[in-house]
């Protein structure tokens, strides 16, 4: 019995030891300690801007120190007591077996983390989803798209800030982009970037049919304002407009609203969701930036594919995802083969596991 879990705390020491390798733990505690001795430096708060930049990156770093250390002392503990615990008691032997299958899950979510090892990863992640083709049913679902994103992300700690939204003419949305804040937003969300398919009992038919609707999301990472993007002022159009809102006495008439437009290569970007024409010109200002270098990456991409002679490989299917809530429950994502029945789950924001499945697959396809 002892002997076993001795052989598994082995095999976690050698885990964690990789770990802190891979995760850069060591790097990212020398840079946390850096963040630190910044905020506690005089005039830290004179640029709110930059100060703000900086705590995001200590937030980062801490997002992969903490969780390491932490099963490192889970580890530690257990080490120490299988030394000194009698072979014979048999309930300490089992509230350490207890302990240890918590540690293992514990160091499986750490694994998990560094299978997110690309440069823009650990980022906030800007989202935009645009409901397809078939009218209210697709604005419907874009609208249960959005509502699944905010509750995952607010179970995980994220802060969610919508941007832009266009209301469907009889329900849910035509098109959302939203901000969502927070270590490692990007590299968790883009496993959802591609169309997204719903097979249901219409709610809007009267003859209670079956309906297939589409919603497109995708998403790209807030880059830091260090991120080299040549953006010049006269390449840019910029107009302003009137926010659409609900109205009542917090009705917006002012021209606050902010629309940018890229002239050399057609990005349009816009913001409405502050009351400050110069808060939302400074927040689709950061979304522009961010597709360009998105784009930009890309073409990288594209340019390295071609020299190397390799067939590109079509990442984005027209369909990564079905939801089948009628005849029966299924989601079933296309790319890993992975689906559950628990479809009510699903639209509860509990995407986890098909997250998971995901950078696993990409983690193989990569390899």
């Amino acid at each position: 019995m002892l002997d076993e879990i001795k052989t598994r705390l082995k095999e976690l020491d050698k885990k964690l030891s990789g770990l802190r390798n891979y995760l850069d733990v060591d790097k990212n505690e020398t840079a946390l300690k850096g963040f630190e001795a910044k905020m506690a430096g005089a005039g830290f708060w004179d640029n709110q801007e930059k100060a703000r930049g900086v705590i995001q990156q200590l937030k980062r770093a801490r997002a992969i120190i903490d969780p390491y250390f932490a099963c490192r002392k889970e580890f530690d503990e257990l080490s120490e007591l299988i030394v000194i615990v009698d072979k014979d008691d048999e309930r300490s032997i089992d509230e350490i077996r207890t302990s240890l299958r918590k540690l293992e899950k514990d160091i499986d979510s750490l694994e998990f983390k560094s299978l997110m090892s690309g440069q823009l990863d650990p980022n906030n992640a800007i989202i935009s989803i645009h409901a397809g083709a078939g009218g209210t049913e697709s604005c419907d679902w874009a609208s249960m798209l959005l509502r699944m994103y905010s509750m995952w992300a607010e179970a995980n700690g994220y802060k969610v800030e919508i941007i832009d939204m266009l209301a469907g003419e009889e329900a849910g949305v035509k098109s959302v982009v939203m901000i969502v804040a927070g270590a490692y937003a990007y590299g968790y969300l883009k496993s959802e970037m591609g169309v997204h398919r719903l097979v249901r009992i219409s709610p809007f038919d009267a003859n209670k049919r079956r309906h297939t609707s589409f919603a497109s999301m995708d998403v790209i990472a807030e880059v830091e304002d260090d991120i080299d993007v040549d953006i010049k002022e006269s390449d840019l159009r910029i107009d302003t407009y009137r926010s659409s809102g609900a109205g009542g006495q917090h009705v917006n008439v002012t021209d606050s609203a902010v629309r940018i437009t890229h002239l050399p290569t057609g990005t349009v970007v816009q913001c409405q969701n502050e009351r400050s024409q110069h808060k939302n010109k400074a927040t689709a200002l950061k979304v522009l930036k961010a597709r360009l270098y998105e784009a930009k990456l890309e073409e990288k991409k594209k340019e390295m594919e071609k020299e190397n002679a390799k067939k590109q490989k079509i990442e984005w299917g027209s369909q990564i995802r079905s939801y089948v809530m009628h005849p029966y429950s299924m989601v079933k994502d296309h790319r890993t083969s992975y689906e559950t029945s628990n479809v009510n789950a699903i639209m509860d924001g509990k995407i986890e596991a098909l997250m998971e499945a995901f950078l696993k697959w990409k983690a193989v396809d990569k390899s």
